[in-house]
């Protein structure tokens, strides 16, 4: 018997120990709370302080609402199962969580390109960089991001839901649906799925990654000849970087690696890295080195005490 829309998932989650799922639920908390604090903050000084209004800090406020929404996907879900000690999610709502989870990480992949592409430009044609990068071009590459995840996304969401299942009552060993694991526990032919996966995470992840490396290569030789202001354009690609390393770093583990050498500990912790850290932690990333967006923190700081 094959069961689809009938099928309930459990989501094992990151410990089935209720004591420490209590300790899971304050850290979580704190994590979603500070990511949502964080991000808002940063598209809030983005927004407010005119000398802020250039396409850098334009994708910078837009890769802070694809965080808040990443995280929103996936931590809300795991609060309130921890906090009424359900594990279940209906097929539907796990392809849901699977659909915008995939959205807002390809559209991200995509938008994290375009920003490697605006510091090369700043830096290696800094005289046509208001020209190149002018605000209709910024909205469009913005919205070439949102389009491409959203087709990608699209074209994996409609072979996942092909997918049957042989049991009314599926187990993952995760916190949050995620398609690796749907796809492995069907009992129908998977292999259109692992070529859409592959070929997709080979557009999303590769190929940006590719033109990243491009485009820091020039940067690099560029900085190598100039001495003026040398610190200042570091300093600027050095937050895109870390940002760049640590999210196409955990993606390319996760979605790049055979599956046969997969540990779900491992997974796990890795999941946990990409989808609650590193989102929690850009909006550090880009203002501790930032000191534009310091000094719009600071004045929306004083304009609110007054």
């Amino acid at each position: 018997m094959e069961f689809a829309n009938q099928t309930k998932i459990i989501l094992l989650g990151l410990s089935e120990n209720p004591q420490i799922q209590v300790v899971l639920f304050q850290i979580f908390l704190f994590f979603y709370m500070s990511t949502i604090l964080g991000n808002l903050l940063l598209i809030a000084a983005v927004r407010v302080d005119s000398r802020l209004h250039h396409s850098m800090y334009f994708f910078l406020s837009n890769l802070s609402f694809l965080d808040i929404c990443y995280t929103s996907i996936i931590i809300p879900k795991m609060l309130v199962n921890i906090a009424v000690s359900s594990q279940s999610i209906s097929f539907s709502g796990c392809l849901l969580q699977v659909y915008f989870y995939l959205l807002m990480g390809e559209t991200e992949c995509i938008l994290l390109a375009f920003m490697a592409y605006d510091r090369y430009v700043a830096i290696c044609n800094p005289l046509l960089y208001n020209v190149i990068m002018n605000t209709v071009s910024c909205v469009k590459m913005v919205c070439a991001s949102w389009v491409i995840g959203c087709i990608i996304s699209s074209i994996d969401m409609y072979f996942l839901s092909k997918l049957r299942y042989c049991r009314s009552t599926t187990t993952i060993d995760h916190f949050f649906c995620e398609a690796p694991s749907l796809i492995e526990l069907a009992c129908s032919d998977i292999s259109a799925n692992n070529i859409v996966m592959i070929v997709g995470s080979t557009i999303l992840l590769i190929v940006p990654v590719s033109l990243i490396l491009f485009s820091y290569m020039q940067i690099s030789l560029v900085l190598i000849k100039i001495r003026s202001q040398r610190y200042k354009a570091f300093s600027t690609c050095l937050s895109h970087l870390i940002v760049v390393i640590i999210f196409y770093g955990t993606a390319l583990f996760m979605y790049m690696r055979p599956r046969y050498k997969t540990k779900e500990v491992t997974d796990k912790m890795v999941s946990v890295f990409y989808t609650v850290v590193t989102p929690m932690l850009n909006p550090l990333i880009y203002s501790l080195r930032n000191k534009d967006v310091q000094r719009a923190l600071r004045r929306m700081k004083k304009y609110i005490t007054c």
